[in-house]
C-alpha cells in the first residue's frame, strides 16, 4: 500500500491483518492523492486536510522523494486549528491532540516521513505489531500486478493479500498465478463509533476513531475485518 496520510481506519486494519505490510514508497506521486490528504469530520460533515507539496516541474517524483512546502502559509497551524475546532470535545482529545500535533509541527522535509511518523503513532495506539518494509529498499522492478507479484517473491509471501480497488488489473493479470501466490482480498465491514459531531460518517481519518473511542479504537478497528 501506498504510505497515507492520516489512513482511514480500514488501512490501519489491513496493516493489522496481514504478516508483513510493505510501503509502496518507490512508485510515482499522484498529486492531490491519499498520499497528500484525508478527511476529518466536521459539524458541517467531512472536511478535507491535505498537506502542501512542492510539485512543480516533479510530475514524475516518486513518493519518497515528495518534498512537503513549509514555505506556504498557515501550514501546518491551520491543519492544527481544524483538528482542535473538530475534536476538542471528543472524548479522548486530551490523550491524543498534542501527540499528533507534535508530529505535524516537526520540521519534516519528505513527506513519506511526515506519514509514516502519523502512521507509527497509530500503530502504537491501536496495538499493531506487523513488521513494516519499503519498495524501495527491495530489488523489484514492472508495473501493477508484476510489481506486486516481485514484491512478494521477494518477501517470500505465500498469500498475497489485497485491497479490493485492485481486483479489476489484479484478475486479469496472470503474474501473480506465474508465481503461485494466491491473492485474497481484504473485505472490512466499516464498524460504526459514536462521533462527538453528530450522525456516524465513514470513511474518515482513524484520527476520528481515536479521538471519539480511546483505548477501545483498537478493538472497535478490528470488529471490521472480515476473516476468510
Amino acid at each position: 500500500m501506498q504510505p497515507t496520510f492520516l489512513p482511514w481506519t480500514g488501512y490501519m486494519a489491513l496493516m493489522d491483518h496481514v504478516d508483513e505490510f510493505v510501503f509502496l514508497d518507490h512508485v510515482q506521486f499522484d498529486k492531490r492523492s491519499w498520499q497528500q490528504r484525508n478527511r476529518i469530520r466536521t459539524s458541517n460533515g467531512p472536511q478535507w486536510l491535505t498537506v502542501p507539496v512542492i510539485s512543480r516541474g516533479k510530475s514524475d517524483q516518486a513518493i519518497r522523494n515528495v518534498l512537503i512546502n513549509r514555505e506556504t502559509p498557515d501550514f501546518p497551524r491551520k491543519m492544527i486549528g481544524a483538528i482542535e475546532h473538530s475534536y476538542s470535545k471528543a472524548a479522548f482529545y486530551k490523550d491524543y491532540a498534542e501527540d499528533v500535533f507534535s508530529i505535524l509541527s516537526r520540521d519534516i522535509s519528505h513527506l513519506l516521513d511526515l506519514n509514516i511518523a502519523l502512521i507509527g503513532f497509530f500503530r502504537a495506539r491501536l496495538d499493531i505489531d506487523t513488521p513494516v518494509a519499503f519498495s524501495s529498499r527491495m530489488t523489484v522492478g514492472g508495473r501493477k500486478a508484476a510489481l506486486l507479484a516481485d514484491i512478494c517473491r521477494e518477501c517470500g509471501a505465500e498469500i498475497y493479500i489485497s485491497p479490493p480497488g485492485s481486483k479489476d488489473y489484479l484478475d486479469a493479470a496472470d503474474e501473480f498465478e506465474e508465481a503461485g501466490i494466491p491473492v485474497h482480498y481484504f473485505v472490512y465491514d466499516h464498524p460504526a463509533w459514536p462521533q462527538v459531531q453528530g450522525d456516524f460518517e465513514p470513511f474518515m481519518s482513524v484520527l476520528d476513531l481515536l479521538m471519539n473511542c480511546g483505548p477501545e479504537a483498537g478493538r472497535i478497528m478490528r470488529e471490521g475485518i472480515r476473516h476468510p
